[in-house]
């Protein structure tokens, strides 16, 4: 397996648990932080390698013993008071402030990001290095406890439920905690002078003055939820938060638990729904279950378009067969270049593989039928529920649950390059 991001992750241990303490001061975008690692070695061990963006280290300890550390370029190396053996525990903790920047990528800065009045997080792929100490791999999952103070004109909206909230002199400290296993690019914190709502079952946080057309735009989120717990099994999570940023953002971006729509995604008419059911079906595809390795992104991102396409079904929209056609003809027009398992880093983003990938997932459904097809995916969803997984476990687990011989067509709409025939 070729890691697309070599210079982030260490496959050496393994984190299980996060513990955030964070206080921003909105004015200046300065955060101060500390990061409570509990950590197991996969083999023995002498120094942990940890990702960490731009910020002054303070100290670090590990088990409570100060440790020596040297950071710089986007990595924090600690050394260990005493080896780890393999299987071995400990407490690493974080001491560290500064500015947050994002992290560089090919596709701009990902992570935090500093808002007109406010900050949000984005971290997908490689961004949550901008924000705390981590070890940067989406097949590294742990549960999360963040505690989040700022000024107390600004609600904090993070992962997970919300344990407490307290009062200060000016502030407010927000405490959530995340129990299932999260990968470290799907942690977000966004802070913002929010209304908090709530309208069918799912909560949503914007500003105030965007009140009615956020409450019209997101109203169907309840119907899309019954929606895609009837195709792809329960919702995973113990709740679900839209936010919309007072500031206009390219792209929504999916974080567990919750989606960050920017306010330029929300026209009163419902303009941008498909982006919303897009984001609410990465709750199953990409957060519960998360990518063994970037390449195999199809599995996110092919899933969640295709999701788009239920949903215009389900809703009274055009039907996913009609959304298929359309697009494969746009595809057989536009360069066949890239492998649908593999696309490589440049082309990872690309709408070519969101495409393919979901006219892949249409390509099963035809040849397995629909009871057959929803069947293989709720048990694909529960049998990998909170875990890692990759093209080659779906594969499996399809051929397992069919008896036709679905190996060829996944094969072609995979592994070569030629698009193949509209099915």
């Amino acid at each position: 397996m070729t890691s697309y991001f070599p210079a982030h992750g260490d496959h050496r241990y393994g984190v299980s648990h996060y513990d955030l303490t964070l206080k921003y001061r909105v004015a200046g975008n300065r955060l101060d932080g500390t990061a409570r690692l509990t950590v197991s070695a996969a083999e023995p061990l002498g120094v942990l390698d940890l990702d960490l963006g731009r910020f002054r280290v303070s100290g670090v300890t590990v088990d409570g013993v100060r440790a020596r550390h040297l950071h710089g370029r986007g990595k924090l190396r600690v050394t260990l008071p005493r080896p780890l053996p393999a299987g071995g525990g400990a407490v690493v903790e974080v001491r560290y402030s500064g500015n947050p920047v994002p992290v560089p990528s090919p596709w701009g800065g990902v992570g935090w990001e500093e808002l007109t009045d406010g900050a949000l997080v984005a971290g997908q792929p490689i961004g949550a290095p901008s924000w705390f100490p981590c070890n940067d791999r989406p097949d590294d999952k742990a549960s999360y406890r963040m505690t989040v103070t700022t000024a107390s004109p600004y609600q904090v909206v993070a992962n997970g439920v919300l344990a407490g909230r307290r009062r200060g002199a000016g502030t407010t400290t927000w405490i959530y905690d995340q129990p299932e296993p999260m990968a470290g690019y799907l942690a977000s914190v966004q802070i913002g002078r929010y209304e908090l709502a709530e309208v069918a079952g799912t909560r949503l946080a914007h500003p105030a003055r965007l009140g009615a057309r956020v409450r019209h735009d997101f109203g169907r989120q309840g119907e899309m939820m019954a929606v895609f717990a009837d195709r792809f099994g329960p919702y995973p999570f113990s709740g679900y938060v839209a936010v919309v940023a007072d500031d206009d953002l390219d792209i929504p971006v999916e974080a567990q638990g919750m989606s960050i729509f920017g306010r330029n995604h929300v026209d009163g008419r419902r303009g941008f729904e498909r982006l919303v059911a897009h984001e609410l079906a990465h709750q199953w595809f990409g957060n519960s279950l998360t990518v063994s390795c970037w390449s195999d992104i199809w599995l996110q991102e092919g899933f969640a378009t295709y999701a788009e396409w239920l949903w215009s079904e389900a809703s009274g929209g055009p039907p996913a067969a009609e959304h298929a056609r359309r697009w494969h003809q746009r595809l057989a027009g536009l360069p066949q270049d890239f492998v649908l398992a593999d696309p490589g880093v440049d082309l990872l983003f690309d709408d070519r593989v969101y495409k393919r990938g979901a006219l892949t997932v249409h390509a099963l459904r035809r040849t397995l039928g629909d009871g057959d097809f929803f069947a293989v995916l709720r048990a694909w969803t529960a049998a990998r529920r909170y875990g890692n997984v990759s093209t080659r476990d779906f594969a499996e687990h399809v051929q397992r649950h069919t008896t036709r011989p679905v190996g060829p067509l996944l094969s072609a709409w995979l592994h070569d390059k030629p698009l193949p025939p509209a099915a």
